[in-house]
């Protein structure tokens, strides 16, 4: 999918027009032309482009980047873009490690002497989520108004409040629940940072590439969950007792080494300009709305799964060792860009509905699990669940340009009966674009909230019933609403959208 085209940026000059939005994202296996850019870097026209390598200035800052030029890219542009890459994948990596740090600390309260109740335990794992979808759209758009590298210095450096703080916190059992949530809900810096991050990355690449270097991004931001998960249970416990101040203590380096190598060798791009009118574009369009309750059922279910499953291992199956819990958040990572690639070929819609169906039977092997107290069912059926949200996760962002494309053209154009004037199909185009990369924005931080509503879900269920089955039944009622929903708006014979094969 191109965007559209400005006068080529200079040195000492602005451009005219920048095409821009909210967070962007897309998934390893998505071509570029379906990866939905919402700020990105200006581009030029074919007459104006320049072949001069990136015009630089100090602070790191570049004032000439057009990485839609062939020229360009070869003699230098992807050089910096991936330089850029791999410092903001590190990055964003410990955000959603330092994010996900509570899943993991919470299960061990008791045994480092916390008297707290399995409610209160269910709220420090679930603030964490709730801060952080909130902060999303916020740190969106902090990269143009601050600069990509001087931003990612900040938004690592931030990393350090929940950090420490929990390592005070953590070493005194009678520390309030007040101030231990409010240490959680420092956490949530970690959840804002993916969409800086991604936001970041899309300034740097050019349209065809940037499916695979967004993918990679978030990828690698997603592991940060399962490898924190995986770590932490070993750290905190080497040597005599609990030291549960090694999990904040333990992530301080990583952290420092990340605003270290961003200062030292990420770039901000003068070019980068955020567009609020594509968030104002995607709040009017219900499609935005549609798809955001979709992704609540998909990256909603896989962060709060992915925060609570350590919680529900300890709770339910004492008996078994919590290091084990890492492997629910890793398969629902490396299975998201299979739902983009299966969703490429029958389309989007389709693997989300279906997704959501093994999200149910998932959950129903999980209550089989708990009725008769089998650790085997109940992790395999959990599995289940988390390879479902990973592809749901895919397949629901595909979904996002194929919608917002096929919405912009009128009516029977979409079969070919109709005819429809090219300038003026161009031009509907060109606003769904920025429609859809103000969606993806709304709906990545829409979703996160799910990270919140699922263990909080589980803490009512305990609270009222004594079990989890409650919860269960309700998030299986909720997989088969938003199936219903997905089906309804876009593959129903006769509604608006069924021909466009989204």
């Amino acid at each position: 999918m191109s965007a559209p085209t400005s006068p080529t940026t200079h040195e000492g000059e602005q451009s005219a027009e920048h095409p821009s939005g909210a967070a962007t994202t897309a998934t390893v296996g998505t071509s570029a032309s379906e990866a939905t850019t919402a700020v990105g870097p200006t581009t030029a026209t074919t007459a104006d482009r320049t072949t001069a390598a990136p015009a630089r200035r100090s602070g790191r800052w570049i004032d000439r980047w057009d990485p839609e030029d062939p020229t360009f890219w070869r003699d230098g542009g992807r050089r910096v873009a991936t330089r850029n890459l791999w410092i903001s994948v590190f990055a964003e990596f410990l955000g959603f490690a330092v994010w996900a740090l509570w899943s993991i600390v919470v299960p061990q309260l008791p045994a480092a002497g916390f008297a707290f109740t399995v409610d209160q335990q269910f709220w420090l794992i679930a603030v964490p989520s709730l801060v952080g979808a909130t902060l999303r759209i916020p740190y969106t758009f902090a990269v143009p108004l601050f600069g990509g590298r001087n931003w990612t210095v900040v938004s690592a450096l931030l990393l350090l409040l929940p950090t420490t703080a929990l390592a005070v916190a953590v070493q005194d059992p009678g520390t309030p629940f007040g101030v231990m949530l409010a240490v959680a809900a420092l956490a949530g810096f970690g959840g804002g940072n993916f969409a800086s991050s991604m936001a970041n990355i899309s300034f740097f690449y050019p349209e065809r590439e940037k499916g695979k270097a967004l993918g990679l991004n978030a990828a690698g931001g997603n592991l940060g969950t399962a490898v924190v998960q995986l770590a932490v249970p070993l750290v905190i416990v080497a040597g005599a007792g609990v030291a549960l101040e090694r999990a904040g203590l333990m992530m301080i380096p990583f952290i420092l080494l990340a605003a270290f190598l961003a200062w030292r060798f990420m770039d901000n791009l003068s070019t980068a300009k955020a567009d609020p009118k594509s968030f104002a574009a995607a709040t009017r369009n219900k499609h935005t709305w549609i798809i955001s309750f979709l992704y609540i059922g998909t990256f909603g279910s896989f962060i709060g799964y992915a925060g609570a499953f350590p919680m529900l291992l300890k709770g339910q199956f004492p008996e078994v060792t919590l290091s084990i819990a890492f492997l629910g958040a890793l398969v629902g990572s490396v299975t998201r860009p299979l739902g983009g690639v299966i969703a490429d070929r029958v389309g989007g819609t389709r693997v989300t509905i279906a997704s959501y169906g093994v999200m149910a039977l998932g959950a129903f092997g999980a209550i089989q699990a708990l009725q008769s107290h089998s650790f085997g069912l109940f992790f395999a059926s959990f599995l289940v669940l988390f390879v479902a949200t990973g592809i749901g996760n895919g397949s629901t962002y595909r979904m996002i340009p194929a919608v917002f494309q096929a919405s912009a053209v009128p009516g029977g154009a979409l079969d070919g009966s109709t005819a429809v004037d090219a300038t003026a199909l161009d031009e509907a185009r060109a606003r769904a674009r920025k429609a859809a990369a103000g969606c993806i924005g709304i709906a990545g931080a829409i979703g996160a909230f799910g990270g919140f509503l699922i263990p909080r879900g589980f803490a009512a269920s305990t609270s009222l019933a004594g079990s989890l089955v409650p919860a269960l039944w309700t998030f299986i009622g909720m997989y088969a609403v938003m199936a219903v929903v997905a089906w309804a708006v876009y593959l129903r014979k006769g509604s608006a959208l069924a021909s466009a094969g989204i």
